[in-house]
């Protein structure tokens, strides 16, 4: 039943902000990616400006825009891009559904820097799941309060998120699933 409820928030909320991804056909959608994952690569940079070096010299790095809403239960999901050290471009899909005493509604960024290309290549061809999350923050445009921005290490690669928007009160525990769209690839 949980289940359920998690899978129909995150319907709701792909139709929600479904707007800019629901481009007329391949070549647009892809375009929409790159330009969203180079302008959210764009606010690391302002916001850390070292996180450059890092990029530039990593094997392989991924930039998402999530869109999510939680009330107990909840999901949230998105696309971005995965760039190789050679220049190619992999496209890709996330989904994160969860459960907790957590009241959210917003968009996150994320950045992933992979540290070893097995770690980059594991993640552009077998996704990845993780889970485990929580904190207060609430933000809008440049303004924003509490831990809206975070970093963590996990499998081999480190993970910067930004709160784009919006507001997130309490934690949960949850299940996140990235993979390769198939469509656009």
């Amino acid at each position: 039943m949980t289940f359920r409820i998690a899978a129909a928030s995150l319907a709701l909320v792909f139709a929600a902000c479904g707007g800019a991804a629901l481009a007329a056909d391949k070549s647009e959608k892809q375009a929409e990616l790159q330009k969203a994952s180079m302008t959210t690569l764009d606010k690391f940079y302002q916001a850390k400006p070292d996180l450059k070096g890092d990029v530039e010299n990593a094997p392989g790095y991924a930039v998402f825009t999530s869109y999510g809403l939680t009330f107990l239960v909840g999901g949230a999901g998105g696309g971005g891009t995965a760039h190789a050290k050679d220049g190619k471009v992999t496209y890709m899909s996330f989904a994160q559904v969860g459960a907790g005493p957590k009241v959210s509604i917003g968009s996150q960024e994320m950045l992933l820097v992979f540290k070893t290309p097995q770690a980059y290549k594991r993640f552009v061809d077998k996704g990845w799941e993780f889970g485990g999350q929580g904190g207060a923050s609430a933000g809008a445009g440049s303004k924003k309060s509490g831990r809206g921005e975070g970093e963590q290490f996990t499998n081999d690669a480190m993970i910067y998120t930004y709160s784009k928007n919006g507001v997130v009160l309490g934690g949960e525990f949850t299940g996140t699933k990235f993979w390769k769209d198939k469509d656009l690839n």
